[in-house]
């Protein structure tokens, strides 16, 4: 059962804590703070808090979204293997059902995710 947001409760990670920065390097967030807070204009939910895999990668061009590729003029350097990320919840969901789910680092993956994902579905894919 997806859990509902409490708007009230700030920035708690899917197990409950306190929101644990995903990554400063590269920048990540809707927000570009490092972590996968979310807000009203935040309409993709990046909440996730991934460790990207070349696998994902791949999933993720095929679909439209091409999240390898330099873009200088936005400030985003392109996401090798290894790399952390805010990723949209919706396509965290998404890359699971086709089997290209990446890692999920749950202190930094926000609550709202439990939007769009299943708390145990993230906590098998779960890494360190």
């Amino acid at each position: 059962m997806i859990r509902a947001i409490d708007p009230v409760s700030g920035n708690r990670n899917v197990l409950g804590g306190e929101l644990s920065p995903c990554s400063i390097d590269p920048m990540s967030g809707f927000y570009r703070t490092g972590c996968c807070e979310t807000g009203p204009d935040d309409q993709g939910s990046h909440t996730v808090c991934i460790m990207v895999t070349d696998s994902f990668l791949e999933f993720s061009r095929a679909c439209g979204n091409d999240l390898s590729t330099p873009m200088p003029q936005y400030g985003f350097p392109g996401l090798k293997e290894g790399d952390r990320w805010c990723l949209c919840a919706p396509r965290w969901h998404e890359a699971l059902v086709n089997g290209y789910a990446p890692h999920v680092i749950l202190e930094a993956t926000h609550e709202g995710a439990l939007q769009h994902c299943q708390l145990d579905d993230l906590i098998t894919h779960a890494v360190e």
